[in-house]
């Protein structure tokens, strides 16, 4: 069974791990296999010396920029066509709609295209709700329902700084005198995660269009990304873990407004340089060198928290309305 954890700076176990980029679901024991290696991916555990958006799922689902299923499409396909007055024009790949300015897509498939629900029986659902039950103490029994799945459709720029930090945490390694091949190869990239809230009408009678109020964190996050002032957890930083539940249990509800709903994001992050035990945190927060914090919780050991000390190390990729 492959440690779903990540490793620590001087862990003698940080190791590459050559696996192949092939991901077989058994949802009988609700775990995701991957071939050629013996071990199980779940929430949290490395995906190996290739980053996430190069592992490919059968049944061609899979996690890349290009047609990605797992991992959120961007706003790509935008088509530039010569406008009246002489001006480029721009094109909504998604509606055939145009626009005079590039903001202004922006903001039209923020408000219009940013997140799709996945239907029961889709293909795509189906290997999210595998990951998220994987982490229920009891998966077998009705200890929680999911409602609704959104797949998100980030945004270039969302997509472009999540690269950019991935290749500042690969470029730092680099430089370390102990190389560490996790953090060289994709940042030591991870699947966690994050819960937060909704405070408007998505997923409620069809809706499927993000809001642009601040209480509204799903949707803020989906629009502007994570925020150190807001996000921060105790003020360390933006708080993950392995398993759905646990994550649902961390949802802290400030405004009990009546559209008001607890949700889950399923995040890749970028883990970076781990340290651990997550001990005397608040010691080690704002210390050099280390990308995220990370522990064991509990009796669980299966249980890990991580913070990334930094938002840029988030992608958010669904969301998931559910009830426990």
């Amino acid at each position: 069974m492959v440690t779903c954890s990540p490793r620590s700076i001087g862990s003698s176990e940080f190791v590459n791990n050559n696996i192949t980029h092939e991901v077989v679901v058994n949802e009988s024991r609700c775990e995701i296999k991957i071939n050629g290696f013996n071990g199980s991916l779940v929430p949290g555990t490395p995906v190996g010396p290739v980053s996430m958006h190069d592992v490919n799922i059968n049944n061609n689902i899979n996690i890349n920029n290009n047609n990605n299923k797992l991992s959120g499409n961007n706003i790509g396909g935008v088509h530039k066509v010569r406008g009246g007055g002489g001006g480029e024009e721009v094109t909504c790949h998604k509606c055939g709609k145009q626009f005079g300015k590039w903001e202004n897509l922006e903001e039209h498939h923020l408000s219009k295209h940013a997140v799709t629900e996945l239907i029961e029986g889709d293909s795509s659902r189906k290997i999210v709700e595998i990951i998220c039950r994987s982490g229920w103490l009891k998966p077998d029994h009705n200890t929680g329902r999911i409602e609704k799945v959104f797949k998100v459709h980030n945004m270039q720029k969302t997509l472009s700084r999540f690269e950019e930090y991935r290749e500042s945490v690969k470029t730092k390694a680099s430089k370390l005198p102990k190389k560490h091949p996790r953090c060289l190869a994709d940042g030591n990239e991870l699947l966690r995660f994050y819960g937060t809230t909704i405070a408007c009408s998505l997923g409620m009678n069809g809706e499927s269009s993000l809001c642009i109020s601040d209480k509204c964190c799903v949707c803020r996050i989906i629009r502007n990304g994570f925020a150190t002032n807001r996000e921060f957890k105790g003020g360390i930083g933006v708080f993950t873990t392995s398993t759905s539940a646990r994550a649902f249990e961390s949802i802290e509800v400030c405004d009990n407004g009546p559209d008001t709903r607890k949700a889950l994001m399923v995040c890749r992050v970028i883990a970076g340089r781990v340290h651990r035990p997550l001990e005397n945190v608040q010691e080690i927060t704002g210390q050099t060198g280390f990308d995220s914090l990370a522990g064991k919780i509990g009796l669980h050991s299966n249980i890990e928290d991580l913070y990334l000390l930094s938002p840029k190390a988030l992608l958010p990729c669904f969301v998931v309305i559910c009830k426990f």
